[in-house]
């Protein structure tokens, strides 16, 4: 059991500033497709009525438990799941309301995730080699870089992570897991070490293993998904938020708004007007990308790559 001192507590990111810019209608109904620890959607709370509705969903069992217990005494609260946000449309089949006034995606792990090495998310502590969101399906990631060639597996680090020794750090796996499997996370963390020098070891580290954990929970597969679904749960006038933390997911949120905002012309190039009957889906309401406070940043590190994205139902 883990001690009182020693617990881990989960700070939601931009809290603050998702309640303010999602919380347009006081008695809504709200959903968060990534619940985590429940702290967005406890921070909602007191802009809420006590006529709002709040909904939560997560792939990780222990997120779900650990969200409904942060809640705990919210009148607003109504149902939280174990679900892939990837199956957000029939999830919400299940639900009391089936539109939302406010959906939320926070992209990034837990310090929960991060901090128990069972879950092998972090490359600071020496546990299985998991990093399964739900580790009750698909394969591990012990199984991933058991499974790839080496030039799969240097494909996926170099687009996944953006770590420019791709190619080395491959090459140094596969020639490893020959000798032994790679089990855990502090062996995968002694053969990437082996290929890389100072000043850049940090850096490859965490970039190696983003790359392994998107790949392992189809990260990039599931937002691209989502996003379309989460658009078409709103109310006309509901609000879209989503907080991104690299350059991966945060592409593919600004492209996707920015095409909504724009409408899904089909013309051909160089008509002088549409007439495909195209329109605008949504209105951007950050059109620059809001970032964490300097105070925040200084309390919880994390966030300091956080990018909050968020858009209007039209």
């Amino acid at each position: 059991m883990v001690s009182s001192q020693n617990r881990v507590f989960h700070q939601p990111v931009m809290a603050a500033e998702v309640a303010q810019f999602l919380v347009a209608d006081p008695e809504g109904a709200f959903l968060d497709l990534t619940a985590g620890g429940g702290g967005h959607l406890k921070a909602l709370v007191p802009r809420l009525g006590s006529q709002a509705r709040l909904y939560g969903l997560d792939k990780d069992p222990e997120a779900v438990t650990r969200a409904a217990r942060a809640l705990e005494g919210a009148v607003q609260l109504r149902k939280i799941v174990k679900a892939a946000f990837g199956d957000l449309v029939d999830t919400v089949g299940q639900f009391e309301d089936k539109s939302f006034s406010g959906v939320l995606l926070d992209l990034g792990l837990s310090s929960y995730q991060l901090e128990d090495p069972s879950r092998g998310f972090s490359f600071q502590q020496d546990g299985p080699l998991d990093m399964r969101f739900d580790p009750s399906i698909g394969l591990s990631a012990a199984d991933l870089i058991a499974s790839l060639d080496e030039r799969s597996l240097a494909r996926l680090i170099r687009e996944y992570g953006e770590e420019r020794q791709a190619a080395r750090i491959a090459k140094a796996i596969v020639r490893e897991r020959r000798r032994k499997v790679i089990g855990t996370t502090g062996r995968l963390v002694e053969i990437i070490l082996s290929v890389i020098k100072s000043p850049h070891r940090t850096k490859a580290l965490a970039r190696v293993f983003q790359a392994i954990r998107i790949a392992v929970n189809r990260e990039l597969d599931e937002l691209q998904r989502v996003l379309p679904e989460a658009l078409e749960v709103l109310s006309p006038g509901g609000r879209l938020a989503v907080i991104a933390y690299h350059s991966l997911e945060d592409r593919i949120v600004k492209r996707f708004l920015q095409q909504e905002a724009r409408g899904r012309c089909i013309c051909p190039p160089g008509l002088p007007v549409c007439t495909c009957g195209s329109h605008p889906t949504i209105r951007i309401i950050t059109r620059k990308v809001v970032k964490p406070q300097p105070d925040e940043i200084r309390r919880n590190p994390r966030a300091r790559s956080a990018r909050l994205r968020l858009a209007e139902k039209l």
